[in-house]
């Protein structure tokens, strides 16, 4: 039988009880530490990463009703079981309301105990594991990124599981930085084409004279250059996925010939004229209100419903408010771990900080935030002072200052370009210039920020 594991924190002002217990549990192969009270076991809880709290609910000083609710927002994943006398069950129930795993009555049988200690590790492993709806995110896709609780963000993974059994298409909706690559990549594989290639590449990111090369190849003499015969995107993705992020970028020019792809799978080579047939599936990407553009003529409509066969919203960030301490716990471990640094905790009212953020570039500005933090820290519990980058960048804007005029749809146009002519030029300004970084600043990709500088007319930015 495996020799439990898991770090465990006991909170009793009992001496004698203290030790039996800190002593009963080293001996079953537990890494435990001790608090006499519930002032200790917090600094403890803020400094320190555990698997399980557990606490007397009777504490001198503050109760461990407090100490709990302090443990569910410095890590929600904690498990916690709180130990209480008879007369105290009613209260003892009220703390499991309020998240403890579950109460053990005093006195107890130390086996007992152990055994309600094992049912709650287990039970929070299990937890954790359906956070990824069975498997949803293999070794390919970071479950940092695809962790979540959230009603709307574990419906997105169930259609995910759903669909990636299928061969169907897949179009993920979504903002910047809230996963969309990690999502297709758990589509692929949840599919049987998880042990042939994913290949993943953004419109957005290649000039158009390029992209049609990079997705279909060439042969040999197709142009100056052309030495040798290329194989593109799509033959390398062969008997697998690929991933076309940013598809609302796609260039207008060669949506016919995607078109084919999807409809025949078959493609020529830039230079070629024979038929190459390929066996793939499509999953797409963007952050574009994509109807839009079939309106407006940006967009083939057949294109759109060839890619629309099975559509994924994916939330914001600020849409699953409930899976911020958890993704920000999860990050904090794995900074402090990648980047050799003492073990630390949120605090508090760094959660709280974190709670009231619009978050604009979702999980992935999250991610560089406790990046950043981390660092700061040093090992101390992160404090508000470690997200300054949270405060708004924007200054307040005076409601006089607004260019407000005309019909109430023209005055909402006006502000909008008001204040993404003032963002943008404030965080060209915060970096120098650096339009790459302003970008991931502002989460948009580089494309669209190229074409907002000139429309507004940011010349005194311009390379």
């Amino acid at each position: 039988m495996p020799t439990p594991s898991g770090r465990i924190l006991v909170v009793e002002d009992n001496d004698g009880m203290r030790k039996m217990l800190q002593s009963s549990l080293r001996d079953e192969g537990y890494d435990v530490e001790v608090a006499g009270s519930a002032e200790q076991g917090a600094e403890l809880l803020a400094r320190e990463t555990y698997d399980l709290l557990l606490t007397d609910l009777r504490l001198p000083g503050r109760d461990g009703i407090s100490l709990l609710e302090e443990a569910q927002q410095l890590d929600p994943s904690l498990s916690v079981l709180i130990m209480t006398a008879f007369g105290t069950i009613e209260t003892a129930v009220k703390a499991v309301k309020l998240g403890a795993d579950d109460f053990i009555t005093k006195p107890f049988d130390i086996e007992f105990l152990l055994l309600q200690i094992s049912r709650a590790l287990e039970k929070k492993r299990l937890e954790r594991e359906n956070l990824l709806l069975r498997g949803v995110a293999r070794e390919l896709a970071s479950p940092a990124e695809l962790l979540g609780q959230s009603p709307a963000f574990l419906r997105a993974l169930d259609d995910v599981r759903k669909v990636g059994a299928s061969d169907a298409t897949v179009l993920l909706l979504g903002e910047s930085g809230t996963g969309k690559e990690l999502l297709a990549r758990a589509i692929h594989n949840e599919s049987p084409r998880r042990d042939a290639p994913f290949v993943a590449i953004n419109c957005a990111a290649i000039p158009e004279n390029l992209l049609e090369n990079e997705l279909f190849g060439h042969e040999r003499g197709a142009y100056t250059g052309a030495e040798r015969r290329k194989l593109g995107k799509f033959e390398l993705a062969d008997r697998g996925s690929i991933f076309l992020d940013e598809i609302g970028d796609f260039p207008l020019a060669l949506q016919p010939k995607l078109l084919r792809v999807l409809q025949e799978r078959t493609f020529e080579r830039v230079g070629g004229t024979r038929p190459i047939r390929v066996n793939i599936r499509i999953i797409a990407a963007t952050n574009q209100d994509i109807r839009k553009q079939v309106r407006e003529r940006r967009f083939r409509e057949d294109l759109y419903y060839r890619l629309n066969v099975f559509p994924i919203t994916i939330p914001p960030l600020r849409e699953r408010r409930e899976d911020i301490p958890l993704l920000a716990q999860h990050f904090v471990r794995k900074f402090a771990r990648d980047l050799k640094k003492p073990p630390c905790a949120l605090s508090p009212a760094a959660v709280q900080r974190m709670m009231s953020y619009q978050w604009p570039g979702n999980v992935r500005e999250l991610q560089n935030c406790i990046e950043r933090a981390v660092i700061l820290a040093g090992g101390a519990p992160i404090q508000p002072e470690h997200l300054s980058v949270l405060e708004p960048g924007l200054a307040a804007v005076e409601p006089d200052e607004l260019p407000i005029a005309g019909t109430l749809q023209q005055a909402v146009q006006q502000a909008k370009e008001y204040v993404e002519r003032r963002m943008i030029e404030d965080t060209l300004r915060g970096t120098l210039g650096n339009k790459a970084e302003a970008a991931r600043i502002l989460a948009v990709n580089y494309k669209t920020l190229l074409t907002k500088i000139k429309e507004y007319g940011i010349d005194e930015w311009a390379e």
